[in-house]
């Protein structure tokens, strides 16, 4: 392995199962290499206010607010936890990265190049992929949490500008729609096809 590591990055749509893959595909990855799992929001100060924030079901603020808290976290997530790990040539793993920012709050309004820049400290991920499914299925899937960030013309939207980042060649498109094993197979694929290649 190289000096520095690698950090990838695992997107898609709330509720689409991206979480439980995360975690599969690290646990997959040790079998042969240093790999750690990390997430956004974070645990620190900045990421624990973030979800007390939409628990309550209310956004009680502006999209431009959100950016600017989720890029704090980032920040700190870069500098605290992503870097140190990379630096001893660990595997990073990040449930959510930066392209969640894009997409949010993409499509609540915000101007994409205006959320680059506001995330410009935030270093580019190695290998990014975005987990699709259907809008209407994770809306299905969620409707009892009734959150503001999961109706079903928000889901399509963010949807559509992760889109829009597999066509720009950012981020590799998984098709979410099989069984958990066989997401978790094309998944550790499709990784480790990047990670062979580029070791």
């Amino acid at each position: 392995m190289k000096e520095r590591g690698f950090f990838i990055c695992i997107e898609g749509l709330d509720g689409c199962g991206k979480t439980t893959q995360t975690k599969l595909l690290v646990k997959n990855l040790e079998e042969s290499y240093d790999a750690v799992y990390t997430a956004e929001p974070t645990r620190g100060r900045i990421g624990k206010f973030i979800k007390d924030y939409y628990l309550h079901g209310e956004r009680r603020g502006s999209c431009v607010v959100e950016a600017l808290l989720f890029a704090a976290d980032r920040f700190e997530h870069v500098e605290g936890e992503v870097l140190p790990a990379l630096h001893e040539g660990k595997v990073v793993v990040s449930d959510r990265y930066v392209y969640s920012s894009f997409a949010y709050q993409g499509a609540a309004g915000l101007d994409l190049e205006w959320i680059r820049k506001v995330n410009e400290r935030a270093i580019r991920p190695d290998f990014a992929v975005f987990i699709d499914v259907e809008p209407e299925m994770v809306v299905k899937r969620l409707k009892p949490k009734r959150s503001v960030m999961e109706d079903l013309e928000t889901q399509r939207k963010v949807r559509d500008v992760y889109l829009g980042f597999v066509e720009r060649g950012e981020l590799v498109r998984l098709d979410g729609n099989g069984s958990k094993k066989e997401v978790a197979d094309e998944l550790l694929s499709v990784v480790l096809g990047f990670l062979e290649k580029t070791c």
